[in-house]
């Protein structure tokens, strides 16, 4: 990816942060990250882990504070405040496809994790991440670039002044086949127009983006074919799967801000279309046609978020209070389709779905003196399901609410630390269908209804200092329940509900600048995650994250040399309820190199997997059957990690 770099450093949370979990990473340092994919920005938030298992056009896999996050549920996530996470989504809940993201018009990354803000609703218990756009830039960037495994992308953007404003474009189109036997042909176009008045906190803008992809897959394959020699590494067991998908999207935001109060309000419609086609289990269900199978999702979302905010000044310190609501539906239709080579055999299932939401939260901070202060909060969320099914049976309409409390307490006498304390309650939906489901579609039994809003429950304790000139340290210990872990299976047709579960765990990040030209980041997590009671089959998580780790090292002292290594950690997770089989740990570092040839004209290496381990992106343990075996064999199939990769990308500014 290329990079638009301008001053700044990770901004200092002393004094402003109401954990020691969140925080903000600035332009300049999401423009130093080595990223191999879009949504790996998102990996600047400590101890987040972004993975993929599939086709590069398919949403990521996210892990967090001992959670596998599959496709976003438990990840709140949001470009210029419009959701990214797809409700009920045909594939999986909470889908988060980050494709359409523009690094290089990307200001400013926000994060929180856990449920102590309530402003933060659905998907938000485990975290949330926020990027914001830029309005104007600096200036404007003309880049292209090339690089192994078919890799090649191009990119313009630029903002003009335009009627008392700003307008700025971008547009961008890649390729990438990556390095499978069967290419994934990766092809994407995107752009984005945008019209601004103003400033960032008294103005408005306007916004179109345009994103529109296809590709094919190489999906997770199983361990015993490669060991046995009848597959590579990078080979696919059904050659066919892919996907293709869209999103068109139009929002605006307008900002008020005087010395009293703070309005903000902003409105968004997305239109977004998915198919997608994947094989799993090879030939277990199917062992004539295959078990390939189709999930189409094409859905229309809508919302406004608005919220006003009372400044007060006191005679010891300051108070803020902050009321909002926020607005969304989505109008959805999806399927779950039987086919052999992307052409369909028969429909387990077709669904009309609206789902309608209604957020109302209020919020007060007050620093009472110069050691303590507090922000005590509550939100209310009411959701309406409805589900049109192809079978009468599984149709209906549901409602449900849930009153989300949260409150933070820290203490900061000292000018260089703080100590906090986070209390709160989330939530996450499930998908829609599930709760009107009562026959299974794909084998006609009966089936049980889930809840629709599932409840969460955190407790965090951390401090932060910055003792030494040029550190700055965090450290959290937290506790997560959750009353269930109930997700829908989109790969099988059906809802799952899982038992209560409990996660500990401990984050330590760390950000150094001990010179101008140089800066150091290290962040380790540990997580530890268990189903509460008794769990005949285990008490494990599958794919629970335990250890993570992220050691990266940047120089650029704003001479024509600059460059950075990143060295990333992924830990082992247990893949089966009795922790009998594990996943190994998996370990990567890129690179990048720049050289500034003149003022305007620069040139960027980037290697990835320098030393091209032979690991996994992603495990799972589960049965599939191959052609010519007997019965199906439970296994462990994975996604190799990206082989060795070289990127250069030449960038004209004007």
């Amino acid at each position: 990816m290329t990079r638009i770099l301008v001053d700044g450093s990770r901004t200092n949370q002393l004094g402003v942060a109401d954990a020691a979990s969140a925080g903000t990473v600035t332009q300049e340092e999401l423009a130093k990250r080595t990223v191999y994919r879009p949504g790996e920005m998102l990996e600047a938030v400590p101890g987040l882990v972004v993975s993929q298992h599939s086709g590069e056009g398919k949403a990521n896999q996210f892990y967090l504070r001992g959670f596998n996050l599959d496709h976003g549920t438990d990840l709140r996530t949001t470009v210029d405040d419009m959701p990214v996470n797809q409700r009920s989504h045909a594939h999986g809940q909470g889908w988060t496809d980050l494709n359409f993201l523009i690094p290089e018009l990307a200001v400013r990354l926000d994060y929180k994790k856990g449920p102590y803000s309530a402003e933060e609703g659905d998907f938000a218990s485990a975290g949330t991440a926020s990027v914001a756009y830029a309005n104007r830039l600096l200036q404007g960037i003309a880049s292209v670039s090339g690089g192994q495994h078919g890799y090649g992308r191009a990119l313009l953007a630029d903002s003009v002044d335009a009627a008392n404003g700003s307008l700025l474009y971008a547009i961008e189109a890649m390729h990438n086949d990556g390095p499978f036997t069967h290419p994934d042909d990766y092809q994407k176009l995107n752009a984005v127009l945008r019209y601004s008045q103003g400033y960032a906190n008294n103005g408005f803008n306007v916004s179109l983006m345009a994103y529109k992809a296809d590709w094919n897959s190489t999906d997770q394959i199983p361990l015993r074919a490669v060991q046995g020699g009848q597959i590579g590494r990078n080979d696919a067991i059904d050659s066919t799967d892919g996907g293709k998908s869209h999103r068109y999207s139009l929002s605006g935001g307008w900002r008020r801000t005087d010395d009293d109060s703070a309005s903000k309000v902003n409105a968004y419609i997305i239109a977004n279309q998915l198919d997608l086609w994947s094989n799993f289990t090879y030939f277990m269900d199917d062992p004539v046609h295959g078990d390939q199978f189709a999930q189409p999702d094409k859905r229309v979302t809508s919302g406004v978020n608005a919220s006003h905010s009372w400044h007060q000044h006191t005679e010891n310190g300051s108070s803020n209070t902050t009321i909002g609501v926020q607005l969304q539906n989505d109008n959805i239709y999806n399927a779950l389709l039987n086919t052999e080579a992307r052409r369909t055999l028969s429909v387990t299932r077709q669904d009309h779905i609206v789902e309608s939401s209604a957020g109302l939260y209020i919020e007060n901070s007050t620093r009472w003196n110069a050691a303590w202060r507090t922000t005590v909060g509550a939100r209310v969320d009411a959701y309406r399901f409805n589900v049109q099914s192809d079978l009468a049976a599984n149709s209906g309409t549901v409602n449900d609410h849930l009153v989300s409390p949260s409150a933070s307490v820290v203490y900061g006498p000292w000018q260089t630390a703080e100590l906090y304390a986070n209390f709160g309650t989330g939530f996450h939906s499930n998908d829609a269908r599930g709760t009107t489901l009562t026959i299974d579609p794909k084998t006609g039994l009966a089936a049980d209804k889930v809840q629709p809003l599932v409840r969460s429950r955190g407790i965090e304790f951390g401090a932060r200092t910055a003792w030494l000139p040029g550190l700055q340290t965090s450290l959290s210990l937290y506790r997560l329940d959750f009353d269930s872990e109930l997700t829908y299976a989109g790969d099988a047709g059906t809802t799952e509900a899982g038992p209560p579960s409990r996660r500990y765990g401990v984050e330590f990040s760390n950000y150094y600048k001990p010179l101008k030209w140089l800066s150091v980041d290290l962040d380790l997590a540990y997580a530890r995650a268990r189903s509460r009671g008794y769990v005949e089959e285990g008490s494990y998580i599958p794919g629970a994250i335990e250890g993570t780790g992220q050691l990266a090292v940047t120089v650029d002292d704003g001479g024509p040399w600059s460059g950075s290594l990143k060295l990333r950690y992924f830990g082992p997770r247990p893949l089966i309820e009795d922790n009998s089989v594990r996943s190994n740990a998996s370990m990567t570092l890129n690179g990048r190199i720049g050289w500034k040839m003149r003022k305007d004209l620069s040139l960027e290496l980037e290697a990835f997997n320098i030393t091209n381990r032979r690991d996994s992106a992603i495990d799972y343990y589960y049965a599939s059957q191959l052609k010519g075996e007997a019965a199906p064999v439970d296994d462990i199939h994975f996604h190799p990690i990206e082989s060795r990769s070289l990127r250069a990308t030449l960038i004209k500014t004007f």
